[in-house]
């Protein structure tokens, strides 16, 4: 087991990210600092440090315990790094699944498959009594020619 580990490669084989290319992006949009500091994917960490990964809406911070570069079961992360996000970051995700953030506002965008089928229901004919087998509009017809 190496002292050392690339950050990229350890967010990675810790489950921090699901693809080291999504933990790289990360990185180099400075989502990712170590000890405060924006860093590069190839930058090196060891036992000790702390990394922060900014996650909208909030920040997670975690010790590193140990470092690996291969990918490890979920059951083994407890001895790969300690979480120690500040609670109040918790508190503000709390808050932000609470306030009813939806991504999509409704009234706006594509309707739901629920929604398409209320609106179906509700604008279907057979609901207003209109049957198009009974020649509900040929009739009007007759009616005129038989007056005029």
């Amino acid at each position: 087991m190496s002292e050392v580990a690339r950050i990229d490669k350890w967010l990675w084989a810790a489950r921090i990210f699901k693809t080291r290319s999504i933990a790289v992006e990360a990185i180099k949009n400075s989502r990712v600092t170590i000890e405060g500091m924006n860093v590069k994917p190839s930058r090196m960490v060891k036992a000790g440090e702390v990394v922060s990964v900014k996650k909208p809406p909030i920040t997670y911070s975690f010790k590193i315990l140990k470092t690996i570069e291969q990918r490890v079961g979920a059951k083994l992360i407890p001895q790969i790094y300690e979480n120690v996000t500040d609670p109040k970051q918790y508190e503000l995700l709390e808050m932000s699944r609470i306030s009813g953030f939806i991504d999509r506002a409704s009234g706006t965008g594509r309707p739901t498959k629920k929604d398409r089928r209320a609106l179906d229901n509700f604008v279907e004919p057979a609901m207003f009594g209109f049957d198009d087998e009974d020649g509900w509009g040929s009739d009007e017809e007759e009616d005129i020619d038989e007056k005029g």
